[in-house]
């Protein structure tokens, strides 16, 4: 990260910014949360950029909101197993959680705030999170690209290839492979992104729930094409280290809950 751009991941623009220790749920709760987060602040009723970080308690797999279930998901062994899926507010395609850090950011797009146009917020989420993680040890970077690229094409039948399968660019690299995958929405002028930043390498038990004929494969693949942060973080995973390296970026941040919202205090 370039020292002559950090002060601009948060001091530069005057939109308030709450940095929110949020705890681990499961996924319908962490994803009607974010999603409640959108609406409040499309309706104008959230003033500062709220950053929510949180985990997934128990571990669980999410969808793009235009996915259809059926065909992407093998519905039948996820009931088996008894795996809670849900809907993301926001768009890409599946991802396992579970062994990961977990983000939203929702703010109004508009001149002086975090962005004012939702590629320019992407850009610099991006340098803010590899810039956290460089804090803590790990060499991430943003890939270059195109801006928002299709990623992998999908076959005529079966589930589309997931999340960490492909790369855009302002995600976050380590190592050559993707660290975080990182989808937003803009919805009445305002944003939300989601990102998921992996610790281990679990997000390959994807493999065993989505519509794939080669599910040994598809686990080969997430691997080599996904990159976790865990070796270099040690033994401390506690979502607490991201908060303080996050805290440290943003000096003007107010750490706590959104007003309005429900307060509820974990470090997972």
């Amino acid at each position: 990260m370039d020292g002559e751009r950090d002060g601009d991941l948060g001091g530069a623009r005057q939109t308030p910014i709450t940095l929110w220790l949020d705890g681990a749920d499961d996924v319908a709760t962490n994803m009607a949360r974010d999603a409640a987060l959108l609406e409040h602040a499309a309706a104008g009723g959230l003033e500062d950029t709220v950053l929510r970080l949180f985990t997934f308690a128990p571990p669980g797999l999410t969808l793009g909101r235009a996915q259809d279930p059926a065909r992407e998901l093998d519905l039948e062994r996820l009931d088996r197993a008894g795996v809670r899926w849900a809907h993301r507010p926001t768009g890409g395609r599946a991802i396992w959680h579970e062994d990961e850090w977990t983000f939203s950011l929702v703010t109004r797009l508009k001149p002086g705030g975090w962005a004012d146009t939702a590629a320019a917020a992407y850009e610099r989420t991006g340098r803010l999170l590899a810039a956290a993680f460089q804090r803590l040890g790990v060499p991430a970077v943003l890939a270059p690209g195109s801006a928002r690229g299709p990623g992998a094409p999908r076959a005529r039948e079966g589930a589309a290839p997931p999340c960490f399968a492909s790369t855009a660019r302002h995600e976050l690299l380590l190592e050559g492979r993707k660290l975080a995958g990182i989808a937003q929405r803009v919805s009445r002028g305002a944003l939300l992104q989601q990102g998921s930043l992996l610790l281990r390498h679990t997000h390959e038990r994807l493999a065993d729930f989505v519509r794939v004929g080669d599910r040994e494969a598809l686990r080969r693949e997430l691997r080599a094409a996904a990159a976790v942060a865990g070796p270099w973080l040690g033994g401390d995973h506690a979502l607490s280290r991201l908060h303080g390296a996050l805290a440290a970026l943003l000096p003007g941040a107010r750490a706590g809950t959104p007003h309005g919202v429900e307060s509820r205090s974990a470090d997972q």
